[in-house]
């Protein structure tokens, strides 16, 4: 915990100084453009990878990116993404999954968590994605072979599962709101974004994010 006190310390007396006029405006509110639904691992920094400022990104995080199907139960993810939508206003929604994920090896092989009766009961919700890969690959039994091809697929079936909620459903209807699939690669930094054009994921280059940064600024 020592790295950790010490980079408060760094934060309190180098950084923040620097920050100061954009803590205070935060202080008083916040209005984020994205809401970035990712998976709890400790290797992925949504704000790092995306460059973003604190305020730009209203941020949700759990094993395996997973949004659970609406229902009349409540749950943090459910109200979550309520709040971001509806109060917030956000435009954009974001699913990104990962590379080498243990919330999609562990989807993989289910049998392998009978130790952690909520981690297996909550990867219940990448049931659709093991069986589609399953479907495709005309397998009876998914390998770490397969962990790409879910981890894709349980980024697409997230965001399916993101069209039953009201809130998102409505601003859809209105083209107020966009969704995003995205699957980060931690190793060489790639990240892959889906393409209904192309109808699968795609390398998301310097030269489009560019494009996309000129576009929104354009638009602001």
């Amino acid at each position: 915990m020592e790295h950790v006190f010490s980079g408060v310390a760094k934060f309190q007396k180098e950084v923040y100084p620097n920050k100061k006029a954009t803590f205070q405006k935060l202080a008083n509110g916040q209005n984020p453009e994205v809401l970035f639904i990712t998976c709890s691992d400790s290797r992925i920094d949504p704000n790092l990878v995306t460059q973003t400022d604190p305020g730009e990104l209203f941020i949700c995080r759990n094993a395996g990116n997973i949004v659970p199907p609406h229902s009349n139960q409540t749950g943090g993810m459910t109200a979550s993404i309520e709040f971001a939508v509806a109060a917030l206003g956000v435009s954009h929604i974001v699913v990104c999954g990962h590379t080498d994920c243990g919330a999609m090896k562990g989807a993989i092989s289910p049998e392998g968590l009978d130790s952690l009766p909520h981690v297996k009961e909550w990867l219940g919700h990448c049931r659709v994605a093991t069986d589609v890969v399953k479907e495709r690959c005309g397998h009876d039994k998914l390998s770490i072979d397969d962990l790409e091809a879910v981890t894709k697929e349980n980024v697409l079936q997230q965001i399916q599962h993101l069209r039953t909620h009201p809130a998102v459903a409505a601003k859809i209807a209105t083209g107020q709101v966009e969704l995003h699939g995205w699957v980060y690669n931690i190793g060489s930094g790639d990240m892959l974004c889906y393409s209904s054009e192309a109808g699968d994921f795609v390398t998301m280059d310097q030269t489009e994010a560019e494009a996309r940064f000129k576009r929104a600024k354009a638009a602001e």
